[in-house]
């Protein structure tokens, strides 16, 4: 029998520990709840096996039953009242003195009505001093009151981790709503340009447009995107954006291919193309020199380097301060952190952006 009491005292230590992992089973409020209440039950249980074990003896007394439920009582108001009313509100002191009132309860409850009732000739005739009393209240208020607030300490825990993950989800979809309508706006300006001359390019230029927006609106919506429609995505962003050029200078692109093992953020490496025309065709009427470079090594770095000619004397904005770019920093922050580098450096009249980037392989963003 010694043994089997020491296996459920073995069993105790473990079932606290246990519980705790129900509070990660409830998507909801009210799973958390129903998990709550089982996590309470096994803790109860745990903790009364602590209480009622007793070497000397195979049997629970009765009185152990009445003790506990008075201890249980306290818990619970301490737990679902102090706590909360109290202590996460930083009333420390309010707090403190509840739970000193709360065991004085206790104490006046053992002393005035159960030990009268079950012990009449003995302890009922003398105070055996308050350390004494103290000795097997503590522990059982510590274990129960002490769970509870390690629960709802992973509870807050869980609830902040979701608000940022809402937060950081909100914040990359208005980063990137805002990449579209600043494309959208830049294009259509050039095609009223061509309309209004008339160009026989303007029926290409509406292709290759709607090709375009109809990747950015319909295929680019989740987090991430294959590396290689992303990449043909800037084929036919460069197209387009050449045809503005036309003999005022040249664009070079290199882009290699890829399988499609890889995933990428989409539209972060459209933005620095975008800019790269628009800031050149606005300070240059010739010369015009935009190269392009995209690689991605064995290990899944992809190299990515932009560069373009520009006049500095004009009066284009400076690349830095673009709205698209400052997006484009944060999105890679949130996106990739410690998993990027980015550069970019201005001399004389060269503008070069230079990012590396640690692609994720399919299934593994």
């Amino acid at each position: 029998m010694r043994g089997t009491k020491g296996a459920l005292r073995g069993w105790a230590l473990a079932i606290p520990a246990i519980g705790l992992i129900f509070l990660q089973m409830g998507e909801n409020k009210q799973n958390r709840s129903r998990n709550e209440l089982f996590f309470q039950l096994i803790l109860h249980l745990a903790a009364f096996l602590f209480y009622a074990y007793d070497r000397n003896t195979s049997e629970i007394p009765s009185y152990t039953y009445a003790f506990f439920f008075t201890y249980a009582v306290a818990a619970f108001f301490i737990n679902y009242y102090l706590l909360n009313r109290y202590l996460y509100q930083k009333k420390y002191r309010q707090f403190a003195i509840g739970v000193i009132l709360t065991i004085g309860v206790i104490i006046i409850a053992e002393e005035l009505v159960l030990e009268p009732i079950y012990f009449p000739d003995t302890r009922a005739r003398s105070f055996p001093g308050l350390v004494m009393t103290l000795i097997p209240i503590i522990p059982v208020i510590t274990i129960l009151v002490g769970f509870k607030f390690g629960w709802d300490a992973l509870a807050k825990q869980s609830e902040v981790e979701n608000l940022r993950l809402a937060a950081k989800e909100s914040e990359l979809g208005f980063l990137k709503s805002q990449i579209n309508p600043h494309f959208l706006f830049n294009n259509l300006n050039n095609l009223y340009a061509y309309a209004i001359e008339q160009s026989p390019k303007t029926p290409e230029i509406i292709l290759e447009l709607s090709s375009v927006l109809r990747y950015m609106l319909y295929d680019c919506q989740s987090k991430y995107v294959s590396l290689s429609k992303e990449l043909k995505h800037i084929e036919n962003f460069v197209n387009l954006s050449s045809m503005q050029i036309e003999d005022r200078g040249t664009v070079q692109q290199k882009i290699m291919e890829v399988d499609g093992s890889y995933q990428i953020a989409p539209l972060i490496l459209v933005v620095f193309i975008e800019n790269a025309f628009k800031h050149s065709t606005a300070s240059q009427s010739k010369d015009i020199d935009i190269q392009l470079s995209i690689q991605v090594d064995d290990s899944g770095q992809l190299q990515f380097h932009c560069q373009n000619s520009y006049r500095e004397q004009s009066n284009t904005t400076s690349l830095s301060k673009g709205i698209g770019l400052e997006n484009v920093r944060k999105r890679l922050e949130l996106l990739y952190p410690e998993q990027h580098t980015l550069s970019i450096t201005q001399d004389n009249d060269t503008y070069q952006v230079n990012l590396q980037l640690q692609l994720h392989q399919n299934g593994a963003a």
